[in-house]
């Protein structure tokens, strides 16, 4: 069984950073597509990094520059380092993984972490 479990969120102030951890468990880690995205509320889920298999990285355009996805295959998690935050980053983040199709669309994700809360503060 596929789980994910996010880790790290919290409040900052704006232009600062902040990093997010997933760890999962119950698959071959360096086999499947691990990305990000998030949720704020009143708004669709939003795609906002995603590593393939091969260590391949797409960035939404909101993000590119600022935030950088990594994984660590002995460890089984990935990372989202968060750098000059801004209000509008302010969401739930959720992690997500799946073996095929490399995409920023949430649907193309079967499995999901609980997320977690990041606060932006002005």
């Amino acid at each position: 069984q596929v789980q994910l479990v996010e880790s790290g969120g919290g409040l900052v102030q704006a232009g600062g950073p902040l990093r997010l951890s997933c760890a999962a468990s119950g698959l071959t880690f360096s086999r499947y597509i691990m990305a990000w995205f998030r949720q704020a509320p009143g708004k669709e889920r939003e795609g906002v990094a995603v590593i393939s298999s091969e260590g391949s990285k797409y960035y939404a355009d909101s993000v590119k520059g600022r935030f950088i996805a990594s994984r660590d295959m002995p460890k089984n998690v990935v990372y989202l380092q968060m750098n000059s935050l801004k209000p509008e980053d302010t969401a739930v983040y959720y992690c997500a993984t799946d073996r095929l199709g490399v995409t920023l669309e949430f649907t193309g994700y079967e499995y999901w972490g609980q997320g977690t809360q990041v606060t932006v503060s002005s």
